[in-house]
């Protein structure tokens, strides 16, 4: 039995090449190459030309090969611990920004604030032989980080701030955030200050740190009122807990919560149970996320630079992987105390 011919492309695989998308377009193969993956410097009519020959042929990228070709990809691994939090959002949308039009693709993996989770993608996106890698924090298995360190592929961590040599990194104190926010509810004369954080990641841990170290030098630090959770952070789980906060201690005057999320279900709930805010209770965020603002009462949160962090993170990528060092590796953006009507 013969095997019916391709007219589109003679090889056994029957998938069209770039060589052919090329031809079809009357362009070059780097041409082709530089207008598929979205690089700037190629005009716009030629861009429409390669993507109108490319949607003919019915071609797909294929990244492995591309790494292969040029013994370099295209890629830049970007790991973030959730998909849900808006918080991520925003920085993989800023750094998409900054990437795509320099011709980058942007590989995403959620790992769900598991190490063993994490340390699995990175195995596996090696294989794509990245160009840069964008990982959140610096809690992440032993394995993660010699793997990290053999690869000799530039990295840049995002949301904290590390100042060991050769680290570049953009984020902000997760401490002194956790330090304001008791500060500030301290400064509304309150006694009884409880934290309340979930999903229990590191970044949720320095936070309590930060507001427990306050509270001890206030002399107003009390061990049970702190109340931690590996459950994973919403609104519904802030409301259950701020209802068992209150059914075991109901003498606490104000909260900080260690997510947005959790205090807008808080919020809510005190509302259905006639618990006045902030008079009775005072509440405060963290993050600032897009509904806090139109809560009722308005949510006082404290504001993270999440879109800053992932362009500035994308910035000192393009200068690591020109083969650059970038002047300030270790970028301090600093976060916000946004007063409004829950504190």
């Amino acid at each position: 039995m013969t095997t019916p011919k391709n007219d589109k492309n003679p090889r056994t695989t029957g998938r069209p090449t770039l060589n052919e998308v090329a031809r079809l377009a009357g362009v070059s193969p780097i041409t082709a190459s530089r207008a598929l993956r979205g690089v700037s410097t190629v005009a716009t009519e030629l861009v429409e030309k390669v993507q109108k020959a490319a949607l003919e042929l019915n071609y797909v990228v294929n990244p492995a090969a591309r790494a292969l070709a040029s013994a370099q990809s295209h890629s830049v691994v970007v790991l973030v611990p959730s998909l849900s939090n808006l918080l991520f959002i925003d920085t993989l949308e800023a750094i998409h920004q900054v990437l795509r039009p320099k011709g980058f693709e942007v590989l995403i993996g959620n790992f769900h604030y598991s190490r063993d989770e994490e340390e699995n993608l990175l195995r596996n996106y090696m294989a794509y032989q990245p160009r840069g890698l964008l990982l959140t924090g610096f809690d992440r298995t032993e394995s993660s980080r010699r793997m990290i360190e053999a690869s000799n592929i530039p990295c840049v961590y995002m949301m904290e701030l590390d100042s060991a040599a050769g680290v570049n990194c953009v984020g902000f104190s997760q401490l002194a955030a956790g330090e304001t926010a008791a500060e500030h509810l301290l400064s509304r004369d309150r006694k009884r200050l409880a934290y309340i954080g979930a999903q229990l990641d590191q970044r949720t841990l320095l936070r309590g740190e930060g507001f427990r170290k306050a509270l001890q030098k206030a002399g107003l630090y009390d061990p049970d009122l702190e109340v931690l959770t590996p459950r994973a952070s919403s609104v519904g789980l802030g409301g259950e807990l701020f209802l068992q906060l209150l059914a075991s201690h109901p003498d606490v005057d104000a909260i900080f919560f260690g997510n947005d999320d959790l205090a807008q279900g808080a919020l809510l709930e005190a509302m259905r149970c006639g618990i006045k805010i902030p008079e009775q209770i005072a509440v405060l965020g963290f993050n600032d996320l897009p509904a806090s603002a139109h809560m009722v009462p308005r949510l006082s949160s404290i504001s993270t630079p999440r879109e800053a962090i992932g362009r500035r993170a994308a910035e000192q990528m393009l200068t690591l992987m020109a083969g650059n060092s970038v002047a300030k590796p270790v970028q301090d953006m600093g976060f916000e105390l946004k007063v409004r009507e829950s504190t």
